[in-house]
């Protein structure tokens, strides 16, 4: 998955590039409700995957001021390695897999802000429920984990206003994984708990 996200990062790279001629003057006047994605929900359209994500996102905000909003993030996805592998020769290896997978139910607060122009910075987190499954299906545990995101990036108008997408980089963080089976934790401890850096594309309407 992560050679994925990095061709996504170099995507928005380019749609940046290639929108910036329709971005306008910052008005005085904004839409205050917005709902939106991540273009990371492509993923799930590459056939044959080892480790297919099922990753699905929502995010609903609210734009309190001109350089403030605060938003709730809907998300689930599966993954049977663990998600502190970093790209190379051990990302997917057959000896780094879990005896099963993890799914995962999380509810996101974020908070955006602008802070030059378009520019902006935000924090995501993240309250999870773990659920852990055997290689039959048979769920066997449930857990807890509070899953961080740290971001700056860059919002560019589209269709007068009423779109938007924000390219960006991302540090990520887990500081809590909790009750999870000996033999996940065996294969997650190997790796960091952080990430750094991870691309995003996160789309939008306001209205």
């Amino acid at each position: 998955m992560r050679k994925q996200i990095l061709i996504l990062g170099l995507l928005s790279l380019s749609l940046v590039q290639f929108t910036y001629a329709q971005e306008s003057k910052l008005d005085s006047t904004f839409k205050r409700f917005f709902v939106g994605s991540t273009a990371f929900i492509l993923i799930n359209l590459k056939p044959n995957q080892v480790n297919p994500p099922n990753f699905y996102q929502l995010n609903l905000g609210y734009r309190i001021t001109e350089k403030d909003a605060v938003s709730i993030e809907l998300k689930t996805w599966k993954y049977a390695w663990s998600i502190g592998i970093p790209y190379g020769d051990s990302f997917e290896a057959p000896e780094e897999k879990f005896p099963g997978y993890v799914r995962t139910f999380g509810i996101a607060l974020a908070y955006q802000r602008f802070l030059w122009k378009r520019f902006y910075a935000a924090i995501h987190a993240m309250n999870g429920q773990q659920n852990y499954y055997d290689t039959n299906n048979k769920k066997i545990q449930n857990g807890y984990q509070l899953f961080m995101t740290y971001r700056l990036g860059y919002q560019v108008p589209l269709f007068k206003n009423k779109f938007f997408i924000e390219p960006s980089v991302a540090m990520t963080h887990r500081p809590i994984d909790s009750n999870m089976p000996e033999s996940f934790k065996v294969l997650d401890t190997k790796w960091p708990k952080t990430f750094f850096p991870e691309p995003g594309l996160h789309f939008g309407y306001r209205f």
